[in-house]
């Protein structure tokens, strides 16, 4: 996505230089097949689905060969290979390719899906496009409760994914109601996928700083901007005490280090 004004949300470039917010998206195989973290956008949005004002805010590149589904396909897998999705939250960057794999089971945090089917705020009925998910999916919703990880509360292991077959949900509230980070273990340590619970790798670093367009974007959008900030908080002495490899859903420069070039 390629919103203008890159300074203010990037805090870096030109004022009126578009930004560049990735939506990353995890594959991760595993013992019983496919699982995604994450969707991004779908063909049916590329093909005209995403709203007008969207489109015309986020200036989205709306490309087939960038789609899960694409990519899945260009690895040589089959759509149905993917057995399980894993949303950290139903935004439409997040979960617009449900569609793609109807046959997978969708992975959601229960505070999340019923805020989705009953939105309760300004923001919530805003935000949720029922239409992504119209197909009917197969929900598998988690409650509250589970074993602690690295300080965190709350998580829910899935028994069904990730080379080791331990893949977690660490709910970290905020920016919508029931908004989780995915945590799996990838054999040479642990790595979270933290959604947009933080947008740019300087929200969680040594000094944590946002920049402020890009802070004033977050709050607008929190449905709890306290929990937000917390849990920002909390990754970030997370990322300074090492051993776990931090993902923001939207960062150019973290996805451009796992890939092992430069943003």
């Amino acid at each position: 996505m390629c919103p203008h004004g890159r300074r203010l949300m990037q805090g870096e470039g030109g004022w009126l230089e578009p930004a560049k917010i990735v939506c990353h998206v995890w594959l991760i195989e595993g013992r019983n097949g496919l699982t995604l973290v994450d969707t991004g956008l779908g063909t049916a949005q590329v093909d005209g689905m995403v709203h007008g004002h969207l489109r015309a805010l986020m200036r989205p590149k709306l490309d087939r060969a960038e789609t899960a589904l694409a990519q899945v396909r260009a690895l040589g897998f089959r759509p149905e290979d993917v057995r399980d999705i894993v949303v950290t939250h139903l935004d439409f960057d997040h979960a617009g390719a449900l569609a793609d794999f109807p046959d997978a089971t969708v992975h959601i945090h229960a505070p999340e899906l019923a805020a989705a089917e009953a939105p309760a705020t300004l923001i919530e009925k805003q935000r949720y496009e029922s239409r992504l998910w119209s197909h009917g999916p197969r929900w598998q919703q988690h409650a509250l409760g589970g074993e602690r990880w690295n300080g965190f509360e709350a998580v829910r292991a899935l028994g069904n994914a990730g080379s080791d077959d331990e893949l977690l949900l660490v709910p970290l509230a905020g920016h919508t109601r029931g908004h989780v980070g995915v945590a799996v273990h990838a054999g040479d340590g642990w790595a979270l996928h933290c959604g947009d619970a933080y947008f740019f790798h300087t929200e969680v670093g040594a000094m944590p700083r946002s920049p402020t367009g890009l802070g004033v974007f977050q709050t607008l959008l929190a449905v709890d901007n306290r929990a937000r900030k917390a849990n920002q908080a909390r990754l970030a002495a997370l990322n300074a005490a090492g051993g776990v490899t931090l993902n923001s859903a939207h960062c150019p420069h973290e996805l451009a280090r796992d890939a092992g070039r430069t943003a």
